[in-house]
């Protein structure tokens, strides 16, 4: 492509979307990813990931003259960083990838140009990059216009809140902010709230953490319910009954690469004064253990009960319903972790969203219903919802599919 206006640099489930968004408008945009199957299929109007519109939106994007991919980024006015954010060590944010995309943009960089951090970040993340870039192009202290402006987008209506949410944007300083206010408002419907990068990055932090922390509540609530002899689904659809009460359905943990990991960027960097934030942690990480511990105790009670050993259906790989996004998976993990266990038992693996996986053999979730003997319901997928169940099997629904 020959003079993009915008660069996006990496092209992920943020990014791509981020990318056709921006070239539906009519603004020539280079997405950058180091993949070259990625770039391969995007160039041919096509999509690598699942998510719903935006397999048209790449392709008339593509097909205008709007959307390219390559390997390597060029010239632009505008440079968007949107690429992994993982961590090393115990749970310590890696920001290697942020300095690497910003170093591959170093050379291209010019006078006035708007260089824009969208990736989960450790707070100072945007101050850091100020530094590197300035360090290696001393021509263009002061004269960049540098911000952050995290995502705040729920997978499987990427497409629309991209346009519709409020965003947070903080630059650097004043003249900073308010150029990647005028740049998002081409794009955004949403209300664009101006503060200062430290706040930005913080404000995503916070809003997950804060999902993560209302998330433990109700998981800890089923090991008590669990315990007690308590139905915690009708415990919890009374409670909310009450006018100032909201308790969120509990799950099998907490997936994904948000809410699962963005609430140890506080952590590492506060560990004294986050303690229910960790504390949160603990309990979601915990409980996709305790979930893996319950059907290897239901396999065992099948065993003893019928003198042989049960056919096991398990329902669901994804972070969260409807999608196919399999990072940081809690259903995934005890997957894995009833596997470690298994001793000779049939296994049926099922998830709806994907074709097929490098590791499990995947199984159709309607035949996966009639062979098993024990169906375990990790992910309420809408397919799980209306399946017919045969009163005589055993069923562990750790994610409320029959107590919608």
């Amino acid at each position: 492509m020959e003079n993009p206006e915008v660069v996006m640099m990496g092209l992920g489930y943020i990014g791509l979307p981020t990318a056709a968004l921006i070239a539906k408008n009519k603004t020539k945009v280079l997405g950058v990813d180091v993949n070259p199957q990625v770039v391969e299929t995007i160039n041919a109007g096509k999509i690598h990931i699942v998510e719903p519109d935006l397999d048209t939106s790449v392709a008339a994007a593509v097909a205008n003259g709007y959307l390219e991919a390559e390997i390597a980024p060029k010239k632009a006015n505008t440079y968007l960083i949107v690429v992994p954010t993982p961590f090393k060590g115990k749970n310590e944010p890696d920001i290697s990838f942020v300095q690497a995309a910003t170093k591959a943009i170093l050379p291209l960089l010019k006078e006035g140009d708007l260089y824009i951090i969208e990736s989960t970040s450790p707070v100072g993340t945007t101050e850091k990059m100020r530094d590197l870039i300035y360090t290696e192009r001393l021509d263009l202290e002061g004269k960049l216009h540098i911000a952050y402006c995290p995502e705040r987008v729920l997978p499987g209506n990427v497409m629309y809140e991209l346009v519709h949410n409020d965003r947070v944007i903080g630059g650097i300083d004043s003249e900073s902010t308010e150029k990647a206010v005028d740049f998002y408002r081409k794009y955004v419907k949403g209300k664009l709230h101006e503060t200062n990068a430290r706040t930005a990055e913080m404000c995503k932090l916070v809003e997950n953490s804060s999902r993560d922390v209302q998330i433990a509540f109700a998981n800890e609530l089923s090991l008590i319910c669990d315990k007690a002899s308590i139905n915690v689904w009708e415990l919890i659809d009374l409670a909310n009954k009450h006018p100032r009460v909201n308790i969120l359905r509990p799950g099998c943990g907490v997936g994904g690469h948000c809410i699962a990991v963005d609430p140890y960027f506080i952590v590492s960097d506060y560990p004294m004064e986050s303690q229910l934030i960790g504390k949160a942690r603990e309990i979601n990480n915990y409980k996709a253990f305790w979930c893996a511990e319950k059907v290897k105790n239901a396999k065992l009670e099948f065993q003893l009960k019928h003198g042989k050993k049960p056919r096991i259906a398990l329902m669901g790989l994804a972070f969260k319903p409807d999608i196919d996004d399999l990072r940081e998976s809690p259903a995934k993990y005890i997957v894995q972790k009833v596997l470690q266990d298994a001793n000779d038992e049939e296994y049926y693996i099922v998830e709806p969203n994907i074709e097929e996986h490098k590791i499990f053999k995947l199984t159709d979730y309607k035949e996966a219903v009639v062979i098993a003997d024990l169906i375990v319901f990790l992910v309420a997928h809408k397919e799980f919802k209306n399946l017919i169940i045969d009163s005589g099997k055993d069923v562990l629904d750790f994610c409320g599919v029959l107590h919608q």
